[in-house]
């Protein structure tokens, strides 16, 4: 924070504020006077002796987001916040609250002991951080008053996971009035005998980095919390969202606020929520760049030099620099790189990630905030989380796979208002410069990726509805009022919940048999004398109670939605000699037949056990890069922003050449080398094998490669809408290939596309069976494709423990991941045999909607039944250009850099003999 109280700006922030404010000799025109005159005047001070009179090149006392949302917040009406971080977000949240709690605490009857303000964090290190950024406006303007002789005091405290005991009961004899908390504990507060009094009061919830819940199952579960808060209440509390980058704003306001589940025939109604747009009030500075310009025949030691020689650079010439990379390994490589070709070493370079101990990471974020470190690498740590406000530059190595995910990165430089946000991203991989060309772009015209929010989560409602009942009991209307209101459950109908109490209430047979009990029981009020009559509720009234006396230990011991993972054990199936461990997420990957490279050598995957994996040795080559499950997925939306840009490409280089191309590309936030890099490459496709080889928005280009050395057939699919959808698709159609070829199908999946491999003397119809593909079929074939697979035995592991079928703790005994793995293989069966059962059920729903995005390739399907995607097939002697990525996964393991750069020459060469070029097949002018 800067800038000092002068008498003139004190006297502005005690008096009546005039329209014009004449600060350090400079006139500025005040346009958000009556935001800042509704706050307290001791808040005004504290405001002036921090910020001034108004911040630079803005104009006013407040940021753009903080001057629309503190009126709003002020007059008690929910608003989602949307500002790029370092804007004020936090300050925008908290600034009217804070006014508010410090007048009320001046009064007779003051604040109770109970809670006022709910802050919940996706992360614990933020909490701990805007706890720690909260501590100075709260004793800054507590000094003020104290000086004044108003004794006041406005409390705040921090409770999550590692909370200590103490902590915890102390909070009951002295509340905090403003509690920062997570997803998690506040679902545990909200069943807490005692505690769940405290939170009667609660008049504002504050959810920050919305973004980051909104798109997985820790959003879903805050929001019934939420709607369980709000029926707690003594009066609706207002609730603020904020997010650095967020798309739908609607939606997203919706997902905040929840709404009226309506009747019988009435739709889901919002609640009403005020939108503060201001995502793009801040200057980027943002350029992509490559160290070569033809990442092909430069070889790949020469291209390292020359990053990491661009790197130091860029460190050299900044305060203090964060690097991104998209995996942990990554971030630890670059790091290590940079100390040994500079002067870094612990004292002013580090690393941070999940990996590393808390302490570890708790020392480097110090380092960050103090401005000590010049350089820190990262992978996805920091994306959110502490303020850094000395950071002048960010890094980010490789695509980081969605706009989002790039703004959210790079805005963490320049934190002081009317900083340029700085970034330079590198691309060393040819796919790369494509989206991530795209990516700046589009980052440039405002585009954000779209948040996608599940919806009808079972697993979620089970511990929900559970924790509800045993507060209860409660009629199953208000119940089920509660969990519609929210919006991920605003659908959720009466199938829906007709399959979740025949769970809950273990009404199918055999439950028991498989240790897994009823949790509630569901009845009406009975008459006088009936077991389960409640003179408080009308008789008839259907009712929802617990089941069981440890049901309140039960949930509050295994609630939650993060799942539990492990690595998995190695075995070779001959003599069971143990070769190493796999991330068990790599095994989605993974199916019979598959060869994957481990410690240097390679395996042949044969199949799973729980937590072992058996292997045979081979000489084959990898089908699997090792990378696979650690890095992010492209996002669907960018995705189809490549393809509408590959259209337009391809129109410019038929109608005016590569001059023409190279002219439309400097357009970019790009440096010349990534110009001619993607000019070359689109050039060469062109020649080699025509337009109709690239996939557009309006074409699927398809290759069929006849690989006579491996005796393989490889059908090269140019699907650029991400790893999910290719995920997705990819299943779909080797289902119906095989069925037509008769032969085992092997599938390598990246974000631009996929590749379906069979044996060299079988063939399928492949644009035939994408144009037979009925949108409706889409469901129930990958339905039959997950069956046997370790993704859904992984899945099913995951959602049976979340919703309470599997106890990772009971009666002081903790379930491993691996021990609940093999409890869920014993339950798979049983639950695939029962009709409509809820965990099977929402393990099929979450695989298909969340991880394969069934909506989007029956969204394509259905283009290509129109008409609206034209199908081209051609077959071709090498790889295209566009097809090296593809290739490449097929051929070797990509971890090992050399031997991917010897297999793209191979490919490259071929090419180039095929147009007959010695060299890419462009011819570089000076002049264009």
């Amino acid at each position: 924070m800067e800038g000092g109280p002068s008498e003139e700006a004190e006297s502005v922030a005690r008096e009546t504020l005039d329209s014009r404010v004449d600060f350090d000799g400079t006139s500025v025109e005040i346009d958000d006077a009556d935001a800042f005159a509704r706050l307290d005047t001791a808040v005004r001070e504290w405001w002036v002796e921090q910020f001034g009179a108004f911040v630079p090149d803005n104009g006013g006392f407040f940021t753009p987001p903080q001057k629309k949302a503190v009126p709003l917040i002020d007059e008690s009406q929910n608003c989602l916040v949307a500002a790029p971080t370092g804007s004020g977000k936090t300050l925008a949240s908290f600034t009217a609250i804070l006014d508010d709690l410090f007048e009320r605490s001046r009064t007779d009857d003051g604040l109770d002991n109970s809670v006022y303000c709910l802050y919940v964090s996706p992360l614990k290190s933020l909490a701990n951080d805007i706890h720690r950024n909260l501590a100075e406006p709260l004793d800054g303007i507590t000094e003020k008053l104290d000086a004044r002789g108003e004794s006041v005091e406005l409390r705040h405290a921090i409770r999550h996971g590692d909370t200590s005991d103490s902590d915890r009961q102390a909070m009951l004899e002295e509340t905090p009035h403003i509690l920062n908390t997570t997803p998690e504990t506040l679902a545990i507060l909200l069943n807490s005998p005692k505690f769940k009094q405290k939170l009667e009061t609660v008049e504002y919830v504050v959810v920050d980095e919305i973004h980051s819940l909104a798109d997985n199952k820790r959003g879903t579960h805050l929001s019934v919390s939420l709607e369980r808060l709000e029926r707690l209440c003594e009066t609706s509390p207002t609730r603020i969202g904020c997010s650095a980058t967020v798309e739908p704003l609607d939606a997203m306001a919706d997902f905040l606020v929840g709404g009226d589940p309506g009747g019988e025939d009435d739709e889901w109604q919002p609640r009403d929520c005020e939108i503060v747009d201001a995502r793009f009030v801040r200057e980027f500075d943002m350029e992509l760049r490559c160290p070569t310009e033809d990442l092909i025949n430069t070889p790949h030691g020469v291209v390292t030099e020359r990053f990491y020689g661009e790197l130091d650079e860029l460190v050299a010439d900044h305060t203090n620099t964060l690097v991104f990379t998209n995996t942990r390994s990554g971030a630890e490589r670059v790091l290590n790189n940079l100390r040994e070709r500079g002067d870094y070493d612990e004292s002013n370079s580090g690393c941070h990630h999940g990996s590393l101990s808390k302490d570890r990471r708790q020392e480097i974020e110090a380092g960050l905030k103090e401005g000590t470190l010049d350089v820190v690498t990262t992978s996805t740590s920091l994306e959110l989380g502490i303020d850094m406000p000395h950071i002048d530059l960010v890094v980010q190595v490789g695509s980081p796979k969605s706009v989002a995910s790039l703004l959210q990165r790079v805005g963490r430089a320049g934190h002081q208002l009317g900083e340029t946000v700085k970034g330079r991203v590198f691309a060393l991989d040819r796919d790369e410069l494509i989206e991530c060309a795209v990516m700046l772009k589009k980052a440039e015209e405002g585009f954000v990726d779209r948040v996608f929010v599940p919806e009808n989560a079972h697993d979620v409602a089970v511990q929900q509805v559970y924790g509800m009942a045993i507060n209860g009991p409660l009629p199953e209307a208000e119940l089920l009022s509660t969990l519609r209101s929210a919006y991920p459950f605003r659908n959720y109908d009466e199938d829906h919940v007709e399959s979740l109490f025949r769970y809950l209430t273990a009404d199918y047979g055999g439950m028991e048999d498989k240790n897994v009990y009823a949790k509630v029981w569901r009845d009406e009020n009975d008459p006088p004398g009936g077991e389960h009559h409640y003179e408080e509720f009308e008789p008839g009234t259907p009712l929802v109670g617990k089941r069981g006396r440890l049901a309140r230990v039960i949930y509050m011991t295994n609630i939650g939605t993060i799942p539990d993972s492990f690595d998995c054990d190695v075995f070779t199936r001959s003599g069971e000699e143990w070769v190493g461990q796999l991330d068990e997420s790599y095994l989605d990957t993974l199916e019979s037949g598959d060869v994957f490279v481990l410690g240097g050598q390679n395996y042949e995957y044969s199949y799973r056990r729980g937590s072992k994996v058996y292997v045979d040795p081979t000489s084959a080559r990898a089908t699997v890069p090792s990378w696979y499950s650690e890095r992010l997925p492209l996002s669907y939306d960018l995705g189809r922003e490549v393809l509408t840009f590959q259209r337009e490409l391809c129109d410019r280089l038929e109608s005016g050449g590569p001059p023409e191309v190279r002219r439309w590309l400097r357009k970019f936030p790009l440096d010349e080398n990534t110009v001619r890099a993607i000019t070359r490459m689109f050039d060469a496709q062109v020649r080699y094998a025509g337009v109709e080889s690239v996939s557009t928005d309006r074409r699927l280009a398809v290759e069929v490669e006849l690989d006579r050395e491996a005796y393989r057939r490889n059908y090269h699919v140019h699907a650029n809408y991400g790893r999910r959808f290719n995920d997705g698709l990819s299943r779909l159609l080797a289902y119906r290939c095989a069925q037509q070829a008769n032969a085992n199908v092997k599938v390598a999946v990246a974000d631009h596309g996929f590749t379906l491999s069979m044996p060299l003397n079988r063939k399928v119809d492949i644009d035939g069976i994408v144009a037979d593909i009925e949108p409706w079929a889409v469901r129930g074939d990958l339905r039959a494709a997950l069956d046997g697979t370790d993704l859904l035995k992984r899945y099913f592991r995951i959602n049976a423990t979340r919703a309470l079928m599997i106890l990772k703790r009971y009666k002081g005994y903790e379930k491993s991941a691996s021990q609940q793995q093999v409890s869920s293989e014993m339950l798979i069966g049983f639950a695939r045999e029962k009709e409509d059962f809820a965990v099977m059920e929402e393990t099929y729903r979450e695989i298909l909607a969340d991880k394969l995005d069934v909506d989007a390739v029956e969204t394509f399907v259905a283009g290509v039944a129109s008409g609206d995607i034209d199908v081209c097939v051609q077959t071709v002697d090498s790889p295209t250009p566009r097809a090296f990525g593809l290739a490449t996964l097929m051929a070797s393991d990509v971890v090992l850099a050399e031997d991917e750069s010897a297999v793209l020459q191979e490919f490259h060469d071929r090419v180039m003999a095929e147009i007959g070029d010695d060299g890419d097949g462009v011819t570089v002018r000076t002049d264009d």
